[in-house]
């Protein structure tokens, strides 16, 4: 039998269409993976093989019929953030532990459409705050490179579980680099499309003005296959943007010559390890011998990105946790009254990174230093905005570094907000931008994976993923995985 465990999107589909395998064999094999290896990696909060195995079938009766997509059949997983109908969605919280949803969110409905096999929810940080999935009410994932390590958050279940072979594909959220910098510390392809590009109705939201959608792959093409099926204007989301959505796989060339790639030179200050630093140089380097010409650019106002993302971010998750409160769905725990009732509820439901935040927001935004933090936070946003602006009116896209470090023991950074705050550095500026990103494998640094970042104009993801492309097809970083041998045997 064909080991399914690291084909891409697009083997598998071509597969699928020839009759060489099974969505049915497909999926019995991806469940038969996480039964063996979860126990240790953790990545799955709920797994669904029912379902799973119900809509494999359906798959097949489709493939037969000469009715598949590209994504027919395809097993893939879902961070536990987004709606589910009918499958628990917790957003790794112990307030939403028994929540079910009546309704799926509108990536997951394009996602049944084309057919897609759901093998269940993953494990992420307590309402996508954190930065290497610690804070989840359920435990940590762990890195599938090094079980010692994290895997980076918030989306860390989705990236572990791709990196592992649980799962051909994922779909994480980025508010401030959580689908990006999980990708460059587990080695996949994490894409975070612009703001209003992919529906945000049925994302539980943390930040409205930042949350989006994006998927984690294998490879870049699979990015452009997921991305093709999940873009497009949503109604029901005030933000989804009205455009037409291109065809992302056509220009998967290979070429980048001709392309203008800007390099921001405060990306590489200080605070990067220096083995990073080289490998981000390098994959630069590939770029200039691959015909691409390369500029210097600055973008002036990037040192207040991350406490300007710090301020809002916090406001904007005390507004949407409002609605938390033990009294329409959710975690319920008694008082004598209903203020009483809200806080046990809170007290006992909330996390503790959580309720750092919405003091952080509630501080913020509070009636003597809402002008000083909140207003000046907006104002400084569109400072960031406008570098990149005046930055794209020079190159087509940007190269920079995805993470300062390669991934970090579990543990090092969790007494430490402001140090694990600073792993969102070179991430966070595109949110508040609103732009997109993405972040692929660019070489290993102590057996570690290191990812590099291609910043694009806003919906601009045809050339980022053109570039993203081109350097994965002149390179082997795609082609490394991590060995489970090692601890796979103590999981089964």
């Amino acid at each position: 039998m064909i080991d399914s465990a690291y084909l891409t999107v697009g083997e598998a589909a071509a597969l699928l269409r020839g009759g060489e395998i099974s969505s049915v064999e497909l999926t019995q094999q991806s469940l038969r993976r996480i039964e063996q290896l979860d126990s240790e990696l953790h990545a799955f909060l709920t797994c669904t093989p029912d379902v799973a195995l119900m809509q494999a079938s359906e798959a097949d009766r489709r493939i037969a019929r000469g009715e598949a997509g590209p994504l027919t059949g395809i097993p893939m997983a879902l961070k536990d953030i987004l709606s589910t109908r009918g499958v628990r969605t917790t957003c790794a919280s112990k307030i939403l532990e028994s929540y079910v949803p009546q309704y799926d969110a509108g990536v997951v409905e394009r996602l049944r459409q084309a057919g897609c096999v759901l093998l269940g929810k993953t494990n992420m940080d307590e309402f996508a705050m954190g930065s290497s999935n610690e804070n989840s009410a359920f435990g940590p994932v762990r890195n599938p490179w090094n079980l010692d390590r994290v895997p980076g958050g918030s989306s860390g279940g989705s990236a572990a579980a791709v990196a592992a072979g649980e799962a051909m594909f994922a779909l994480g959220t980025d508010t401030g680099g959580s689908i990006r910098q999980p990708a460059a510390l587990t080695g996949t392809v994490g894409l975070k499309p612009t703001h209003g590009r992919v529906s945000r109705y049925g994302l539980i939201a943390f930040g409205s003005s930042l949350d989006q959608a994006g998927p984690i792959t294998r490879s870049v093409r699979d990015a452009a296959l997921v991305l093709q099926t999940i873009a497009g204007h949503d109604p029901r989301d005030s933000t989804s943007i009205n455009a037409p959505v291109p065809d992302y796989g056509a220009g998967l060339s290979g070429e980048v010559r001709g392309l203008k790639l800007g390099v921001p030179k405060e990306y590489f200050g200080g605070g990067m390890q220096a083995e990073v630093e080289a490998t981000i140089r390098a994959a630069i380097h590939v770029y200039e011998e691959l015909g691409a010409e390369i500029e210097e650019v600055s973008l002036p106002h990037t040192d207040y990105a991350l406490s300007t993302y710090y301020i809002i971010s916090p406001a904007e998750a005390m507004a949407n946790l409002a609605r938390y409160d033990g009294v329409r769905y959710g975690l319920s725990v008694p008082g004598e009254d209903m203020w009483e009732m809200f806080g046990r509820t809170r007290d006992v439901g909330f996390g503790n990174e959580v309720k750092r935040r919405i003091l952080l927001g509630t501080y913020a935004l509070s009636a003597g230093f809402y002008d000083a933090y909140y207003l000046k936070a907006q104002k400084v946003r569109t400072l960031v905005r406008r570098d990149f602006e005046a930055a794209f009116s020079r190159v087509d896209a940007l190269l920079a570094p995805t993470t300062p470090s390669v991934a970090f023991p579990i543990g090092e950074k969790t007494d430490d907000p402001l140090e694990m705050y600073l792993s969102d550095v070179y991430t966070v500026p595109i949110n508040i931008a609103g732009i997109c990103a993405i972040s692929i494998p660019a070489g290993f640094v102590q057996g570690l994976p290191v990812g590099l970042q291609i910043i694009g104009r806003p919906l601009g993801e045809e050339t980022i993923l053109r570039a993203a492309h081109a350097f994965e097809a002149a390179t082997e970083h795609a082609t490394r995985h991590p060995d489970v041998t090692a601890w796979a045997a103590v999981a089964s």
